[in-house]
């Protein structure tokens, strides 16, 4: 289920990563916190078409940056934005956790209720960030095979 927060706290989330309160700004963190699927620039474009590319553009970037969101691919290789948790800092995120990418409807989840294993990396190598990935059938649609079967 989405995360949902009201104005006030989207202002304080900006204040505490040292951005200023405008309306885009706080208009594309209540619309990716009203999500419990990552979201393309495209799609995001398409349903706030006042706010222009270049500036929604800048937007994500500097979220991505301040660690508010983080990127994941889909299985077409597009980026796609995903609210990031409380603990990710600028420039160091803390999503390591599962993206399932499903097959159907194209949607991309985070699964954060996954234990995800420790690298055991070679000597010499440091991980700063790693992604895992999953393709299949989300819920939604394995419900809606389901009943079309039965």
């Amino acid at each position: 289920m989405a995360q949902v927060k009201n104005n006030y706290q989207f202002e304080d989330m900006l204040q505490k990563h040292n951005l200023k309160k405008t309306a885009p700004r706080l208009r594309v963190l209540s619309m990716m916190y009203s999500k419990n699927t990552a979201t393309s620039q495209p799609d995001l474009e398409s349903v706030m078409n006042d706010i222009d590319r270049v500036t929604l553009y800048r937007i994500l970037n500097v979220f991505e940056e301040k660690g508010i969101i983080h990127k994941v691919f889909d299985l077409n290789g597009t980026a796609n934005y995903a609210v990031c948790h409380s603990d990710c800092q600028e420039n160091h995120h803390h999503d390591e956790h599962l993206h399932f990418n499903c097959t159907a409807c194209k949607n991309v989840y985070c699964i954060n209720e996954l234990n995800m294993p420790k690298l055991n990396l070679p000597q010499g190598f440091e991980a700063q960030a790693f992604t895992l990935y999953a393709s299949g059938i989300c819920p939604k649609c394995h419900k809606k095979e389901q009943t079309k079967i039965n």
